[in-house]
């Protein structure tokens, strides 16, 4: 599609500048913390939580990306033994790395909130497919991620970009997964809105398992091999696909123990008002 630079400038003999992939990631990222703010405001959450949420967000991000660089450049050691870290990244590695450290920081900063990741936990997931699926679509004018390459004259549901094979006709697999992003994300929106669905995050995971072991299968670009004939993205697929299920039962544990802690803590509001009066 459209991988130069928008613009160019020189600094120090290096040419820099901003394009369309860095763009769309932008756009993403904002797109994500709107939906961070935006839902929690209508959804009634508490707003100092919220904040929290978003600073360790921004820390979570900064940690994944770099997840995402590691894990691509050991995928590239494996495969050809040589370890050149910035050569790529892998969106999975850095899912993994960005979830791993949210949660650390949480764990680490949580104490002085009343709310409780349980809470919120419904509706993050769709910050996360908002972000992924513009993403994906800077994939798409990057040239990266493509399909099969079937030449240089058009043939039909091909677009021309560059790619592996240089400028020509590819399987845009990277608008596909977009496409089922924004419908991911619709459908949970949906849910949390008209249903107050509380299984986002499995949601999230099993879906998106499933379909990333799938595309993988028309994937052109050259990603190399993980564990058998498997690409790196299909062996952690097949991790997510039963870890939604174990993520729906551990989730619905953890909502009844919140229930039961918000019970206690209402019973327990009246007596200590009373208590207070009888003081004064």
């Amino acid at each position: 599609m459209y991988p130069d630079y928008l613009f160019q400038i020189d600094v120090g003999g290096t040419t820099v500048g901003p394009t369309m992939y860095g763009v769309m990631i932008a756009i993403g990222l904002l797109a994500c913390f709107f939906v961070l703010f935006f839902y929690a405001k209508k959804l009634n959450y508490n707003p100092n939580f919220i904040d929290f949420i978003f600073y360790i967000g921004i820390g979570a991000i900064a940690i994944g990306f770099f997840f995402a660089a590691l894990f691509q450049a050991f995928y590239n050691y494996l495969e050809t033994g040589v370890f050149e870290f910035g050569s790529g990244i892998t969106f999975l590695g850095g899912l993994i790395g960005g979830a791993g450290s949210f949660l650390g920081l949480y764990f680490i900063f949580r104490k002085k909130y009343n709310t409780r990741l349980i809470d919120v936990i419904s509706y993050l997931p769709c910050c996360i497919l908002i972000a992924h699926a513009f993403g994906r679509i800077g994939c798409l004018f990057g040239g990266c991620c493509h399909g099969a390459f079937k030449g240089t004259e058009y043939v039909f549901g091909t677009i021309k970009m560059h790619g592996d094979m240089g400028l020509g006709y590819y399987v845009p697999t990277q608008l596909y997964e977009a496409i089922f992003l924004f419908v991911v994300f619709a459908v949970l929106t949906f849910l949390i809105f008209k249903f107050d669905f509380k299984h986002g995050l499995s949601l999230y995971l099993g879906s998106y398992g499933i379909w990333r072991f799938v595309i993988e299968f028309f994937r052109a670009d050259h990603r190399g091999e993980f564990v058998g004939s498997l690409s790196p993205s299909q062996f952690w697929s097949l991790i997510m696909i039963p870890l939604a299920v174990g993520v729906y039962f551990l989730q619905n544990y953890m909502l009844k123990k919140r229930a039961e802690e918000l019970a206690a803590a209402a019973a327990k509001a009246p007596l200590n008002a009373e208590a207070e009066e009888k003081a004064e």
